[in-house]
């Protein structure tokens, strides 16, 4: 290809990409066992968290998990073709996710990665292409490139020109960027915008939790925020309180948070600065604070009077959250709209979850989950049924 030289290929240089399968092909999901377990002995005792959940995820067990909710033995399923993925900066394990999500459906993928260096990216392509040494992966190799270049602009158009569909991850500004190279007349575009996300907690279910159990809840939303400081679109920005007794709830909350965020996180020095910034600009912009509090560098609370849609006009990171007491479920729809993704929750349970949110209609949340689950990306997200939008399907009567 000439331009090779404006690329780095990390995986499939001389792949053919012009292959494509039945989705939950058997051969797909021996791969990805394959590679769990090779991710798996990978890692060992290293502390990459994410790239554990990743080896989880690709399991066989959960693979025909997911299989088994789309199969439908009346009508026949193929991929679209070739994907081109342009995947964000600031999850490192995105891009292998949206991979996956490609083979899973059964088509050939383009994945641009990251400008930014990354471990987690230099662990995931080296185990894939150990995994593809194989020969009985001699077709799944040439259905993989994973590429990374900079400010190219002629390089998205070229794939994007040559795609049957293209996952675009990075925000607004990306997206707005992309659509405006030419595609096939039937390419499918699929953004995922900028999003923002909320946690709701029962505060009287929280003061009854043993210590062990306030732990576990304390560490399950560290995970969900601090483990991708706070960068993914489905890490809580702000925190809804319902019940009583709910200043006894909060300060027992951040207090126990507090004072795991200063034994294990360890923040960019950005951070502090950023954070500081925010804080004063809110006390002089915002006529909706109540209080707030610095618990240190990496953990700033704001408490709000009331709820507003205009919460994240830039959303907040690194430790800082706002907070409110809600006295009825539904003002839940004070700050709900298409740019609201995921609501983690605790001290309710999933059927009266299920029959609150089928009995309101919210213009938003395209997922609803329990603390510790934020980051647990699916087949369906951001509201898009991935599987059956990245295959064709054949009517058979």
């Amino acid at each position: 290809m000439k331009d090779d030289k404006n690329i780095e290929y990390l995986i499939g240089k001389k792949a053919k990409l012009n292959i494509y399968v039945e989705p939950f092909s058997s051969k797909i999901i021996h791969f990805l066992n394959d590679l769990s377990k090779f991710l798996d002995n990978t890692l060992n005792n290293k502390n990459f968290p994410d790239l554990k959940a990743l080896s989880f995820f690709c399991r066989k067990r959960n693979i025909l998990s997911l299989k088994n909710k789309y199969q439908n033995k009346d009508t026949a399923r193929f991929g679209l073709g070739l994907l081109f993925h342009i995947t964000p900066s600031n999850i490192p394990t995105n891009f292998a996710y949206s991979l996956i999500f490609g083979l899973i459906s059964g088509n050939s993928n383009v994945v641009k990665v990251p400008s930014k260096k990354f471990n987690e990216i230099d662990i995931i392509c080296k185990s894939i292409n150990y995994v593809l040494k194989k020969k009985k992966y001699i077709e799944i190799k040439n259905m993989i490139t994973v590429i990374r270049y900079s400010n190219k602009d002629f390089l998205t158009k070229k794939f994007s020109a040559a795609c049957d569909a293209r996952l675009i991850w990075g925000g607004d500004k990306t997206i707005t960027n992309i659509k405006k190279f030419d595609t096939k007349p039937k390419n499918i575009d699929i953004p995922f915008s900028d999003r923002y996300s909320i946690s709701l907690i029962n505060s009287e279910k929280f003061l009854k939790l043993s210590k062990h159990k306030v732990l576990n809840l304390i560490n399950n939303f560290y995970n969900d925020t601090y483990a991708v400081d706070q960068n993914a679109c489905s890490s809580p920005h702000l925190i809804l309180w319902k019940g009583k007794f709910y200043k006894e709830a909060k300060k027992k909350f951040w207090f126990n948070l507090n004072n795991l965020v200063k034994k294990k996180y360890n923040s960019p020095l950005i951070s502090t600065t950023d954070n500081y910034s925010r804080l004063v600009a809110d006390i002089i912009n915002n006529k909706n604070i109540l209080s707030h509090k610095r618990f240190n560098k990496s953990l700033y609370v704001v408490s709000l009077k009331k709820l507003s849609p205009k919460l994240f006009i830039k959303k907040p990171k690194w430790g800082f959250f706002y907070e409110c007491d809600i006295k009825n479920l539904k003002n839940i729809n004070y700050v709900t709209n298409r740019g609201l993704q995921t609501l983690t929750y605790f001290g309710f349970s999933k059927k009266f979850i299920k029959t609150f949110f089928k009995s309101n209609n919210f213009n938003g949340i395209d997922r609803v989950v329990p603390f510790g689950q934020a980051l647990n990306i699916n087949l369906i997200w951001d509201g898009y049924d991935l599987t059956k939008i990245l295959s064709r399907e054949i009517e058979i009567k």
